[in-house]
C-alpha cells in the first residue's frame, strides 16, 4: 500500500485525511472497505475525494458538494457518449483528451474544474447530438 499522502482542500487550505468512507456516508452497504480524504474541517467545509480501492490514493482532488455533482454528470455524459457511439472507455477519454487539447496525464475527470466539467457535458452533448441526426 502507498503512503498515505499529504492532501490540502483547495477550499480552506486545511489538510485532508484518509478515513473510512462511512464518516460521510454513514454505515451503508457501498462504504465497506472504501476511504476517502476528508477536510479536516468536515463536515463545516464539506470537500473530499474518493481513492483508489488498490493503494488508497486520491481518485482525483477533494470536491465540494457543487463539483462532485458537476464531475458526476460529466462522467455520466461522458458514459453516455461511449455507449452511444459504441466506443471502449479509453477511445472516449482519447476523444475527450483531443476535443480538450489535454495530455493523457491531465484527462481525468477526478481533476477537473467546475468550468472543466461544463466544457465535458457540452461537447458530449453536442456529439451525441451530431450522431444521433447522422443515424436519423
Amino acid at each position: 500500500m502507498k503512503r498515505k499522502q499529504r492532501i490540502r482542500c483547495p477550499y480552506c487550505g486545511a489538510y485532508a485525511t484518509c478515513r473510512p468512507a462511512s464518516v460521510v456516508y454513514g454505515r451503508s452497504g457501498k462504504t465497506k472497505n472504501s476511504y476517502l480524504y476528508i477536510c479536516s474541517r468536515w463536515p463545516a467545509c464539506d470537500s473530499y475525494v474518493g481513492t483508489h480501492k488498490k493503494d488508497r490514493s486520491p481518485l482525483g482532488t477533494p470536491a465540494n458538494k457543487e463539483l462532485r455533482r458537476k464531475r458526476i454528470l460529466a462522467h455520466q455524459s461522458l458514459d453516455a457518449l461511449q455507449r452511444q457511439c459504441h466506443m471502449e472507455k479509453w477511445e472516449a477519454y482519447v476523444w475527450l483528451q483531443a476535443k480538450l487539447g489535454l495530455s493523457e496525464k491531465d484527462t481525468h475527470i477526478g481533476m477537473f474544474s467546475e468550468y472543466m466539467c461544463d466544457r465535458t457535458i457540452n461537447l458530449c452533448n453536442q456529439a451525441l447530438e451530431t450522431s444521433r441526426t447522422r443515424a436519423a
